[in-house]
């Protein structure tokens, strides 16, 4: 049996609550729908779905402040987002991906484009395969554990600093450019490309014998981090 996707409609519109639930209904798509911000948060500590779909314009506690909150919970952070808003001016839709929405549609929308939307977030917010370690010289890395050693001894790294580690390790021996980064951490990173610069030293210090001469985490000046294959 194909799996079916699990949604949250997060929408003071019952009518088009009913109509998205019916028709991503036929696509693998159950939703579940909540009338306004304080109702959806409940809805995501129940039963957390595979993605939301947020609207911009709620009544009392607006969209923005729903995705802030998403995002600030760390079992929500990596969890994606659509925004859907009557607005359509560009101020904002950069507004609503600042505070760490996946993708954003204008309402009145086609539901097939919404069908996309979705289809097109998920391919890239799930992880592909990963194994299930990575270790470069001394330093260790448990993917499924969210652990890493450096000399057997355990580093405590906050959320957002292992999944910035994580992003690194899955593409060890290739550079990452800050906005290939960014792009993999949408909505967990500060959508700022200077806060990258910032991750990576607090990371440097945690890990490295001497984070002034780093043996992990390179940097390759005018394009990005990478993390070595093997340490110097």
């Amino acid at each position: 049996m194909a799996h079916r996707t699990a949604a949250l409609l997060i929408d003071d519109d019952a009518r088009l609550g009913a109509l998205v639930a019916e028709y991503l209904g036929k696509h693998e798509i159950d939703v579940t729908t909540a009338g306004d911000g304080p109702r959806g948060l409940v809805a995501l500590r129940k039963n957390r779905p595979d993605l939301v779909l947020l609207d911009l314009m709620l009544p009392g506690m607006d969209g923005l402040e729903v995705c802030r909150k998403i995002r600030a919970t760390a079992e929500w952070a990596s969890l994606p987002v659509i925004m859907l808003t009557a607005k359509g001016e560009d101020v904002d839709k950069v507004v609503g991906l600042e505070v760490g929405a996946d993708d954003y549609l204008a309402k009145p929308f086609n539901p097939r484009e919404l069908l996309a939307r979705i289809r097109a977030v998920l391919r890239r917010t799930r992880p592909a395969a990963t194994p299930p370690r990575l270790r470069v010289g001394r330093l260790e890395l448990d993917f499924a554990a969210r652990e890493v050693t450096v000399n057997g001894k355990r580093r405590v790294l906050t959320h957002h600093e292992f999944e910035l580690l994580a992003t690194l390790a899955r593409a060890a021996g290739r550079v990452l450019s800050r906005d290939q980064i960014l792009e993999t951490l949408k909505g967990q990173a500060e959508a700022f490309d200077r806060s990258i610069d910032v991750h990576i030293a607090k990371l440097r210090a945690k890990l490295e014998p001497d984070p002034k001469e780093p043996r992990y985490i390179k940097t390759v000046r005018g394009v990005g981090y990478m993390l070595a294959r093997e340490a110097d």
